[in-house]
């Protein structure tokens, strides 16, 4: 199945300087891109076809790709000034680059890679900034045994704030946390059908006008998951994730799962 990658946004609050203008995708996780460790986790149950949604900082992303080093992930031997690899990461994928514009929302982006999922009833979509280990093929193929247009993945919500209930004399009756509520979060990883399309308009959102529209015909799917699952909105989030990686602790990493179930 094809994979949808959206990754042409400024990513404002991962920028870590005045002169950086690498899209957060591209923002990095151990010795990798986050792109990269989302593009693992679907080509580790089989979905190695990418299409890119370009937009902002496009070339950052076409060079790292162009200039790929299997080396840096790879186990190899040097013989005789020849690098043989002893194991590959992206020798099978096949990678769509798209230029889908610079200020194009999500659905546009989506819009404008359509000819490209053309005679493919479903197809994968993601915002190639946030790490999961969640259980793709069960996510399909519960969709696939529905009768709707779209998946949505959804997540409890992940805020440390706590909500106040507050009585009209100004006290206040309780305390409890956002993560506590009974509230879902979209966790932007997306099954869709050719459907969709037919919900977003010129310049329109794949969530507010797509999955929204599907959702009022009763069209629309959650898969929630209770794992892990983190994004990388800011600089901390990143360096989160980072540090996490550096110590082993890398749950999304369901790649480096050997036949027993224990990370290599």
């Amino acid at each position: 199945m094809k994979v949808v990658l959206f990754c042409g946004g400024y990513g404002m609050r991962m920028r870590e300087g005045a002169f950086d203008d690498v899209p957060k995708p591209m923002a990095m996780v151990g010795p990798r891109p986050l792109i990269w460790h989302v593009m693992r986790y679907y080509a580790h149950f089989g979905h190695t076809e990418f299409i890119l949604c370009l937009g902002y900082g496009a070339h950052h992303i076409k060079n790292y790709f162009l200039k790929y080093e299997e080396t840096t992930s790879n186990d190899f031997v040097l013989r005789g000034g020849r690098t043989e690899l002893l194991s590959t990461d992206i020798a099978d994928w096949t990678i769509t680059f798209a230029q889908t514009g610079i200020e194009s929302p999500i659905g546009e982006r989506l819009r404008r890679v359509r000819h490209h999922l053309a005679g493919d009833e479903m197809f994968l979509a993601n915002y190639a900034d946030v790490l999961t280990d969640a259980p793709l093929p069960e996510m399909i193929d519960r969709f696939a045994r529905r009768d709707a247009g779209a998946s949505m993945m959804v997540v409890p919500p992940q805020s440390s704030f706590h909500c106040v209930d507050l009585g009209e004399d100004g006290l206040v009756g309780g305390i409890t946390a956002v993560s506590e509520l009974p509230l879902w979060e979209n966790g932007g990883y997306f099954v869709l059908r050719q459907e969709v399309f037919d919900h977003i308009p010129e310049n329109g959102d794949l969530v507010a006008d797509g999955c929204a529209q599907l959702a009022k015909q009763g069209r629309l799917v959650a898969h929630q998951h209770r794992g892990f699952w983190k994004p990388t909105d800011t600089v901390k989030e990143r360096a989160a994730l980072d540090a996490a990686y550096a110590r082993g602790d890398r749950p999304w990493a369901v790649w480096e799962e050997d036949g027993a179930g224990v990370r290599a």
